[in-house]
């Protein structure tokens, strides 16, 4: 009987009334996601561009939608800011209707739902939002890592997936580093993290929409069985300096 009386989120959202403001909204990043023995780790740099502008490189680009799932965004900024806060509504709001956690399954098809109903906008270049979400299954013990397009299809790459206008500059990388130094959930976090911050400065070496991290710290998030936080601050420093260093 609960159930009956539960409605999806984006039924009471009329987001065909939710407009851009401007084309300057589109902005380049690079934003990735890489499992580790024990969890993922997503990161994401600050840099926000309008065309060769750059706006603001103190952007935060990773967002937690509850305790075990973690979204990282890439496309027009405050257009993909938006949408995560309804998403995050959304399950918050199905929580309180029928008093238990949604499915990982149904988490992933209000994703793809949002995606779908902001195609229209996507479709003018003024909405575009490809996001790479990290969740944790309680019921299969397991943690997943997904990348979608901007109609809402929905796509499983095993243990990493990447996006935004840098991440085609380093997608063999992932590649490489994992049949040379051993697939990435099989290797301490520490060390994915190494590996995640040498991809994310080579993305800006490459692209002029993504940030370097040698004065601002790009964004880190940790999911594992006991939630999600951000990478310790001695250890991403530490982490740091070791890569700008070689």
């Amino acid at each position: 009987m609960v159930e009956a009386r539960f409605k999806p989120f984006s039924e009471l959202v009329d987001w065909s009334s939710r407009v851009g403001t401007s084309t300057d909204e589109i902005h380049g990043t690079t934003v990735l996601a890489l499992k580790y023995k024990g969890g993922v780790l997503t990161l994401a740099d600050r840099r926000a561009t309008a065309g060769n502008l750059i706006m603001y490189d103190q952007a935060e680009k990773i967002f937690a939608l509850d305790d075990y799932t973690v979204v990282a965004i890439s496309g027009a900024f405050a257009r993909s800011v938006e949408i995560c806060r309804f998403l995050k509504h959304s399950l918050k709001y199905y929580r309180r209707s029928v008093l238990h956690e949604m499915s990982v399954e149904g988490k992933l098809a209000e994703i793809s739902k949002a995606l779908a109903g902001n195609a229209p906008m996507a479709a003018q270049g003024i909405g575009v939002f490809l996001p790479i979400v990290s969740v944790y299954d309680h019921k299969k013990d397991e943690f997943g890592v997904y990348f979608f397009d901007g109609a809402g299809a929905r796509f499983q790459n095993g243990s990493f997936a990447c996006a935004g206008s840098g991440s085609e500059r380093i997608r063999g990388v992932f590649e490489y580093i994992a049949r040379t130094k051993g697939h990435f959930e099989m290797r301490p976090m520490e060390e994915v993290l190494l590996d995640g911050l040498e991809m994310l400065d080579i993305a800006a070496e490459l692209d002029s929409a993504t940030g370097g991290f040698a004065k601002t710290p790009p964004v880190t998030r940790v999911l594992d069985k006991d939630g999600n936080r951000e990478v310790p601050h001695d250890l991403l420093k530490t982490s740091i300096d070791r890569v700008l260093i070689r």
